[in-house]
């Protein structure tokens, strides 16, 4: 014990030459195996010990080998053998702990203790000590000294002490116990007043991160002021038991995520079993019917068209100029006007009694508007659980994208820590709250009225989500989302209508039951607004609206759930434009059901039956009741002749799907773009059809999104879960696609191209997921040599080509690996079990760009629509020999386009500029879906060093001015000198553009012929 005293006074007074100097001669060992005979004895001397590990703590610090040294003669385990026998000793246990510290400098020996519940021990120490902490009065001791030493003038030493002691309290409180001790004693007072004060001082800033931290963790947790966190609207299953079982696989599937990658090369490879045998496949031939029409009345329908089009073309849809809408007879305007008043809620309709009174160009029927998509009859016939009796406003008068795009929104410094000073008030300050609920589902009363001056919510129509609304003070509002239907969880999608308010008022939204740990609200994004005020007076836009927005974790915590789970805030503050207006708020651009009926219903009676076969039929019923469409689309064949007939029998089929997650309105968006353009007559769809036939269902869980769901159906479920084994009454949607799909594949008519719409809520810009065994073999460091594999590298197309095209189009954003937690989804069943190499999903944000032109630019329905007409473009680079060898289309460019006749260069490297600006038209319009596009070409030639500008043309064959959308170098791989189509003029590098406005351009370049 004297040697020990004598080199611990030798080494305090010295400097490290003398530790280090100890170390060279061997005095670690020698002190490592004086701790290990001292320690092993059967009653260890603790006067001894003590000293002795304080030693070695000072020494092993200097000594990188120590851990090493300590392995050797057994020191590692021995010591934390005795912090185990002496955790309710805290001198003991401290020294213990220090020389534990000194022998992680080894990774070895950091191992071996982790292998023998150093962890664990470490855990109950903590634990322990702040029982302690709370039990002897150390919390309220903290807390003076903090208070004390923040009142001192301010100086370095200041700031380090009370950085110190702010580290003492968040450990301490890592107890209940301690946490209610710091709470009892008025510290989250105390920590908000003194932060408070450092905000003012700069020396004193380093302060307030760590006392925010501190104050968020000891805020105490509460449940969500709602009786149960199940939905409010319960619907009655076909089968409970499957249901269950359904929850167990998902379940299952969801806990391989740790290890997610498939590397096992059979199971990657392995087509499963079908779900089904084969003999009931035949039901799915009804629904394809243009593989057994004979086209026998196609002169008939000629005559019939012919006299159809010098009809009213109110019968057949309307040409919008100016995007104003003048499509109501004199005659009908009285029946318009029951029917919205009917149909809406009591608060549009007493607006709309308001402005009838207006000067005329206020009429209701003289502003611009797309009401006859949005007409109540589809509404009327939508079943949903809750009994919609109401139509929101924007359903009836429609939507048109905002003149301008909409920047992301720049957050403001410090804005979240903001938020949460203004949240930690509500606990400090109680008496200042009004907590009054304005609107409850659950008690549809108008409670509303009974407050002054409070905004009046209501949500009670398709695809409405609010289930509760809380005034918390004067202009700020806590809400309350609803479950999906049958379901406690999937907390995201919101849509619901706001009224009452007074202009010049800064108002504060608070959803407070997020479930997602992170969002684009953070990251520029903001919700959507639709003011009526704005309809009426010629302006029918949902516009990106909110400032203050930030997304955080609250102090609300799930009744049921994880321990330490905790909901999501997200917050945003606005300031309506007009007073007593009626306004929908949403999180994202609403496209209901009922839309979706009339949208089709208008298409099928604008497109040229004589050209395009559009056909909508029935692929089932869910089980709400609602019919989930299916709608094929193709060429017709020029006559009902043999050769004609078996040319469109051999056309691939490109099956498009969309919306089974009900939230993700976007992908609803892109699929209204797809479906306009592909009934075009625009020269590239034109070729579409001609090559392809397109078998498209728009809405694959109709029931979810006229109930306002965020992810799941009916049954709970997420559908797109499902697709392994569906179940006909649970999932119906799903099992009768997949029957479809494996009728294609049983008759060798396998889609060529799967893909599925979806919205993706964490990333930006538009990407696709894909499936390849390769890919997911690297990604995942397999040992396996991949390349003996051999795999079609055509999946990659479409990618390479959407990212030269669609401004919105990320390349890099893409992926092809194939995870184990999503085996049952439809891109992944589709690609193993029909062999459709092209299965995708695809992906578009909720958020905007952060790339190209649109970058930092939100997404407008006008962009997602232009992604949806972009992809079914890119199908063109698929079929290129058919493309090549279509004389009738060649001849159709022809009569349209003065072609520059130019051989490709091979000595030069062409760079090909293009821009697309895509201004979707609404409804009804005959075909000219694109009669807003406007389109420029501009080729820049790089060769030799020299640029030339060979010329810049728009539609009307105007000079134009234009901006720099696309810029790649295409690469003549497959452009072989003297290759020609099969007409008269050989085929040149340059881009073919439309002569009339209606037509887009048609880029016929190695662009589409990678």
């Amino acid at each position: 014990l004297s040697i020990i005293n004598l080199l611990d006074e030798l080494l305090s007074a010295g400097t490290d030459r003398r530790v280090h100097y100890l170390i060279s001669k061997g005095g670690s060992e020698a002190l490592l195996q004086a701790f290990v005979n001292t320690a092993s004895s059967i009653s260890p001397d603790y006067n001894v010990l003590l000293p002795l590990l304080h030693l070695l703590a000072k020494v092993g610090h200097r000594d990188r080998k120590v851990g090493e040294k300590a392995e050797k003669v057994g020191a590692v385990l021995l010591t934390l053998s005795l912090l185990k026998q002496n955790v309710e000793h805290a001198r003991r246990a401290a020294a213990c702990l220090w020389v534990l510290r000194v022998f992680c400098s080894s990774a070895s020996a950091a191992a071996l203790l982790g292998e023998n519940q150093l962890l664990l021990s470490l855990y109950v120490l903590s634990v322990a000590n702040g029982r302690r902490a709370a039990a002897k009065g150390y919390v309220s001791g903290l807390l003076r000294l903090y208070e004390d030493w923040h009142h001192r003038e301010v100086d370095h030493t200041r700031v380090t002490i009370c950085r110190a002691l702010l580290h003492c309290l968040n450990q301490a409180i890592n107890t209940s116990a301690a946490n209610a001790a710091l709470l009892a004693d008025g510290g989250l007072g105390l920590l908000f007043r003194t932060t408070q004060a450092c905000l003012d001082n700069e020396k004193l800033l380093p302060l307030v991160e760590p006392a925010v931290q501190l104050m968020r963790k000891c805020y105490p947790k509460s449940s969500i002021p709602i009786t149960s966190e199940w939905s409010t609207h319960v619907f009655p299953l076909p089968s409970d038991e499957d249901l269950e079982e359904d929850n167990e696989d998902d379940n299952e599937s969801s806990n391989d995520h740790d290890d997610d990658q498939e590397i096992n090369l059979d199971k990657l490879r392995a087509q499963s079993e079908p779900d089904r045998p084969c003999d009931q496949l035949g039901q799915y031939a009804r629904l394809c019917s243009e593989l057994h029409h004979d086209f026998q009345d196609l002169d008939s329908r000629s005559e019939r068209k012919a006299s159809a089009d010098g009809q009213d073309p109110v019968a057949n849809g309307c040409n919008f100029e100016a995007e104003k809408c003048n499509i109501f007879r004199p005659e009908s305007c009285l029946n318009e006007e029951r029917t919205l008043r009917s149909l809406c809620h009591d608060m549009v309709a007493k607006l709309l009694e308001k402005y009838r009174t207006h000067p005329p160009h206020h009429s209701l029927y003289s502003v611009p508007h797309d009401s006859h998509i949005y007409t109540g009859a589809a509404a009327t016939r939508t079943k949903s659980v809750a009994g919609y009796s109401v139509m929101a406003f924007p359903d009836y008068w429609g939507h048109l994208p905002p003149q301008i795009q909409e920047p992301m929104v720049v957050r403001q410094p410090n804005i979240q820590r903001k938020k949460i000073f203004e949240d930690i008030q509500r606990f400090i300050c109680p008496d200042e709250l009004i907590n009054k609920i304005v609107f409850d589902l659950e008690d549809p009363s108008p409670q509303a009225s009974d407050l002054s001056n409070s905004l009046q919510f209501f949500s009670g129509f398709e695809s409405g989500n609010l289930r509760k609304a809380i005034r918390v003070r004067r202009n700020e509002y806590d809400l309350i989302l609803n479950s999906d239907v049958n379901s406690s969880e999937n907390h995201q999608w919101f849509y619901f209508e706001v009224s009452g308010m007074e202009s010049a008022v800064c108002y504060r939204f608070n959803i407070i039951n997020c479930e997602k740990a992170n969002s684009q609200f953070n990251y520029g994004m903001q919700p959507v607004l639709f003011s009526v005020r704005e309809a009426l007076e010629g302006r029918p836009y949902w516009v990106r609206i909110g400032s203050e927005i930030c997304y955080y974790r609250n102090h609300y915590c799930p009744f049921q759930g994880p321990r330490g789970s905790s909901y999501y805030t997200l917050t945003f503050s606005m300031i309506f434009k007009h007073s007593e207006d009626v306004c929908y708020l949403a999180y994202h651009y609403p496209y209901t059901y009922s839309a979706l009926q009339n949208h089709l219903k208008i298409l099928q009676e604008s497109v040229d039956s004589r050209k395009i076969f559009f056909q909508q039929q029935t692929l089932c019923s869910t089980i709400g009741g609602n019919s989930c469409p299916v709608v094929t689309i193709t060429a017709c064949p020029t006559s009902h002749s043999w050769t004609h007939l078996h040319q469109l029998h051999n056309r691939p089929y490109v099956v498009l799907t969309a919306r089974v997650h009900p939230g993700e309105s976007n992908a609803s968006w892109v699929m209204k773009g797809s479906l306009e353009f592909l009934c075009s007559d625009d020269p590239v769809a034109e070729a579409l059809r001609e090559i392809y036939i397109f078998k498209i269902i728009p809405m694959l869980n109709p029931d979810g999104v006229v109930n306002g769901s965020s992810r799941c159906a009916l049954s709970g479920e997420d559908l797109n879960r499902q697709w392994k084994k569906p179940d006909p009454n649970l999932s119906p949607t799903i099992y009768h696609a997949k029957g479809l799909l494996s009728y294609l594949s049983s008759t060798g008519r396998s889609p060529l191209v799967f893909c599925d719409y979806h919205g993706h809520s964490r990333k930006k810009n538009v990407f696709l997921y894909g499936c390849s065994v390769k890919e997911t073999l690297w990604y995942s460091g397999s040992v396996i040599n991949t390349a003996t594999l051999k795999e079609d590298t055509g999946y990659h197309t479409i990618a390479k080509v959407l990212s030269q095209l669609a401004p919105a189009f990320s390349l890099n954003s893409c992926s092809y690996v194939v995870e184990k937690s999503r085996e049952s989804t439809a891109r992944v069943v589709v690609w193993r079990e029909m062999g459709v190499h092209r299965s995708y999903t695809m992906e578009s944000t909720y958020n905007g760009c952060n790339q190209g032109i649109y970058k930092d630019m939100q997404l407008g329905t006008r962009e997602l629509e232009e992604m949806g007409a972009h992809f079914c473009a890119s199908l063109l680079s698929l079929r290129r020999n058919s493309v090549l060898c279509n004389a009738k289309l060649m001849h159709h460019a022809t009569a349209l386009l003065d072609l520059e006749v130019n051989p490709p260069d091979h000595s030069s490297q062409k760079m090909v500029q293009l821009e697309v600006g895509f201004r979707p038209a609404p409804f009804g319009s005959r075909g000219r879906s694109f009669n807003h596009y406007a389109t420029s070409c501009h080729h820049n030639v790089v060769n030799n060093n020299k640029n030339k500008t060979h010329g810049t043309m728009g539609l009307d064959g105007k000079k134009k001015d234009i901006q720099a959308v696309f810029m790649t170098n295409v690469l003549f791989e497959h452009w072989h000198a003297g290759r020609h189509f099969q007409s008269e003029n050989p085929i040149s590098t340059r881009t073919c553009i439309s002569s009339q406005p209606s037509q887009s351009a048609f880029l016929i370049s190695p662009l589409f012929f990678p």
